[in-house]
């Protein structure tokens, strides 16, 4: 608020200066000239005692002194307006590499830095939907041709029955990936669109909790994952289908990164003003190159694709706790697994 009110006062106090100097030279040039030219006594009837004369004479003066001045001593402080609009026609084009360069006059360089910094953002917002778009592309189109591969394998007529079977599972497999990345990016997008959180009722959370443990049940059952589950009975004001789907992606996520007959912790309980929901695996953990972008949409660690996945659950999640104004945390290492911890305040 200081550093905008800063500029305000600068900007104002720049142009207060401009108006003044040329006010006050033509009142000086003004003068002179009429001054000037009463001794050397042209145009008499101009310079008589008729305060009329007087005054018109003093008007049309000033009037083109004052232009004169305006157009002149205007075209300094408009310069750097006048290269604004140049490189905001610029920016407008697609080019957000523009930048305006420092000037020493403070009014002037807040107005670079400000320019300077909305071209940054916008290049970033470009190369994030750039990327996303790519990203979502390959994404769509590895199972598409999966899907059309081994739909033509199943038209020759010499496959064994245990062949043929094969290929659907791994054709109803591939379906469901695509369907579930589909459902991820329309939820991701709407979340996104979302400001405000709606559909709001008081829930007992650690009901909830156990509610989607069984429905992930099928999963962690297959890989004989043993669950130490402590969860405090919590009641909590939120949307339950947003806090559902925050539950199953961090659970699904414990679990896919987990091995066989591995161990997964939740937990929930109060610490002070905040209400921790906690998952913690004993997994294959993450370095720290990988950490930083694991809430990136798309972004996988498993550069090989052997776990099932899109790299959306964690977008969505910390969009969830965003909403909520909570926190989420990692931790991890190789080897130990790794522990995410939500944060929701109370209240």
């Amino acid at each position: 608020m200081y550093k905008f009110l800063h500029k305000r006062f600068s900007t104002t106090i720049i142009f207060s200066i401009s108006t003044f100097l040329i006010t006050l030279l033509t009142i000086s040039i003004t003068l002179g000239i009429y001054i000037g030219l009463s001794k050397l006594g042209f145009n008499k009837w101009w310079f008589t005692p008729n305060v009329l004369s007087f005054f018109l004479v003093l008007f049309f003066i000033s009037f083109f002194v004052g232009a004169l001045l305006s157009f002149l001593v205007g075209r300094i402080p408009m310069k750097p307006i006048a290269k604004l609009i140049g490189a905001i026609d610029t920016l407008a084009s697609g080019d957000y590499n523009i930048r305006l360069p420092k000037r020493k006059m403070a009014a002037y360089q807040c107005l670079s830095e400000s320019f300077n910094r909305l071209a940054e953002e916008l290049g970033n917002t470009e190369m994030l939907r750039s990327d996303f778009i790519n990203d979502f592309s390959h994404e769509f189109k590895t199972p598409i041709v999966s899907i059309k591969g081994f739909a033509k394998l199943l038209k020759n007529n010499n496959l064994s029955e245990l062949e043929r079977n094969e290929y659907l599972d791994i054709i109803i497999e591939e379906s469901s990936r695509l369907a579930t990345l589909s459902t991820n990016v329309l939820n991701l997008n709407k979340l996104e669109r979302q400001t405000i959180l709606t559909e709001m009722s008081e829930i007992n959370l650690a009901e909830l909790i156990r509610r989607v443990i069984l429905l992930t049940e099928s999963k962690w059952s297959k890989k004989q994952i043993v669950l130490d589950i402590n969860l405090q009975e919590i009641n909590y004001l939120c949307d339950p289908t947003l806090l559902s789907q925050l539950c199953i992606n961090l659970i699904d996520n414990a679990i896919k990164f987990s091995g066989e007959k591995g161990e997964i912790s939740i937990q929930l309980y109060k610490h002070h003003e905040s209400i921790l929901f906690m998952v913690q695996d004993n997994g294959c953990g993450m370095n720290e190159e990988v950490l930083p972008h694991i809430y990136t949409k798309f972004y996988q660690g498993d550069t090989s694709h052997s776990t099932e996945g899109n790299g959306l659950g964690l977008s969505v999640a910390t969009r969830i706790v965003t909403l909520y104004h909570g926190k989420i945390e990692v931790d991890s290492a190789i080897g130990t697994g790794s522990t995410f911890t939500v944060s929701l305040p109370i209240g």
